[in-house]
């Protein structure tokens, strides 16, 4: 994490992914939502589990905990996805901050300097609307990589969680 307890800045990074998006309803509402781990079947699933990988029975969010997330579909996809669009990614939540509406993880299982992820999420309030905001910055040798093949698909799968999350929040 971050020493300063804040999204870390593009530059440290190889690149960078980062995406908004306003959403008419309360931020507590969303915050909800985007908490709710386990509904996140549109693009991806989101599960609490132990060191092991075992789920745990306590899905509630906080921070030391890790996060399988399983399947990641790039690009975004609502049905299944096709050969070699299905990945799966293992992260440890850093922060979970109910006060400041602010959730963050880092990748779990790579030497950072091979390979390292962190991605905040934020709710704000902007003209009467919640902001969603979710930046991602990859660094270490192996983002180069990551950036050339999967990029692209990256951008598109947050624009789709941010889209997921507008419209649960709104239509909900």
């Amino acid at each position: 994490m971050s020493s300063s307890g804040v999204p870390p800045l593009s530059s440290t990074g190889v690149f960078t992914i980062a995406d908004s998006i306003l959403i008419d309803a309360p931020r507590e509402k969303v915050w909800e939502i985007l908490l709710d781990f386990g509904s996140y079947k549109e693009c991806r699933g989101q599960t609490i589990v132990s060191a092991s990988g075992t789920a745990l029975a306590d899905q509630t969010p906080a921070a030391g905990k890790r996060l399988l997330i399983r399947p990641v579909h790039l690009p975004p996809t609502m049905g299944e996805p096709g050969f070699m669009q299905s990945h799966s990614t293992n992260v440890l939540i850093t922060t979970i901050d109910h006060e400041n509406y602010r959730a963050a993880w880092v990748g779990d299982g790579l030497p950072r300097w091979a390979l390292h992820a962190e991605r905040w999420q934020m709710l704000t309030m902007e003209g009467g609307k919640t902001k969603y905001e979710s930046i991602e910055v990859f660094s270490g040798i192996i983002a180069y990589i990551v950036k050339f093949f999967t990029g692209k698909n990256l951008v598109l799968g947050v624009r789709a969680m941010a889209e997921g999350l507008k419209s649960r929040a709104e239509g909900a």
